[in-house]
């Protein structure tokens, strides 16, 4: 590619976001669930790991029981006080079924004003401003999580900060490793499998993801020199050394939030596919939304 793909400067938008919606979160949060209320979180692909990721941090506040489901597995016979649908485009087929089918409460979360799921959903929190031209997704799924950890008391300032400082960190000899996979704990799982879909998405690169916990359980095999295990959070103790053992590099970011973290992981991805001569704009077999017949 001749100028810089659309998802760079994409990137590159996210502290702000964050920051743009932490501060304002007050004429979002009304819509959103309160503590103590049984909620689902649901999306598709990328939405789904960040429903996944507020599930985990949901219950981890004390804030109430939280399900993540992707939309074509949710429950529909299982009771629930609200659904949280996050959705680019607002014109996924799972979650408009959903939306259709259920009469549980549905706060959607999406970045299109004209979709159908804005005349469907009982709510809808417009994100419109995080919206992006690239297939591949960035700053509207960690924007809507931002505004999420917001909705559950968090103070964003210092992960916005932290993503700054990502966009700033040399990736280059991170695009050349073989195989990368990823781990993390509780709502950091959710971010690990976001970054292994960024890079299949963007360099059809062979990336795994994991619970750091169940990493040992097998996947630990693929391990060696010139492949790399992507920490998010606080790795569980020996898992570091058992790492070193196989001659793999280790990724972690300690310093970083492990949001912040998911954007270097964001950049990784387009330099692979930059390196590979890709358009990380367009994947193959990729388009903006899901929409079945």
């Amino acid at each position: 590619m001749t100028q810089q793909p659309f998802v760079s400067t994409e990137i590159a938008t996210q502290p702000d976001l964050w920051r743009q919606v932490s501060d304002g979160f007050a004429q979002y949060g009304g819509a959103l669930p309160k503590a103590g209320q049984r909620v689902a979180a649901v999306g598709c692909g990328t939405s789904w790991f960040m429903a996944m990721a507020y599930a985990a941090l949901r219950e981890d506040l004390g804030q109430g029981e939280t399900d993540a489901f992707a939309g074509s597995e949710f429950p529909a016979d299982r009771a629930y006080d609200a659904i949280v649908v996050i959705s680019r485009s607002g014109t996924t087929t799972e979650v408009l079924d959903l939306i259709r089918a259920t009469d549980v409460p549905t706060i959607a979360i999406t970045a299109t004003v004209d979709s159908p799921i804005v005349e469907l959903a009982d709510h809808t929190i417009m994100l419109d401003f995080a919206d992006e031209q690239s297939v591949v997704q960035t700053r509207f799924a960690t924007t809507t999580l931002a505004l999420l950890r917001a909705s559950l008391g968090e103070d964003l300032s210092k992960a916005a900060a932290d993503a700054q400082t990502a966009l700033t960190i040399d990736v280059d000899d991170l695009a050349k490793l073989e195989q990368v996979t990823y781990v993390g704990t509780r709502w950091t799982v959710g971010l690990a499998h976001e970054a292994a879909l960024k890079q299949r998405e963007a360099a059809s690169a062979w990336t795994e993801a994991y619970p750091a916990m169940d990493y040992r359980h097998g996947p630990i095999a693929i391990a060696q020199p010139g492949r790399g295990v992507w920490v998010f959070g606080e790795p569980p103790a020996g898992l570091l050394d058992d790492v070193n053992a196989t001659g793999a590099t280790i990724v972690h970011q300690a310093d970083l939030d492990p949001m912040a973290s998911l954007v270097v992981a964001q950049r990784v991805a387009v330099a692979k596919s930059l390196a590979l001569g890709l358009n990380p704009d367009q994947p193959r077999s990729l388009s903006r939304s899901v929409i079945l017949d």
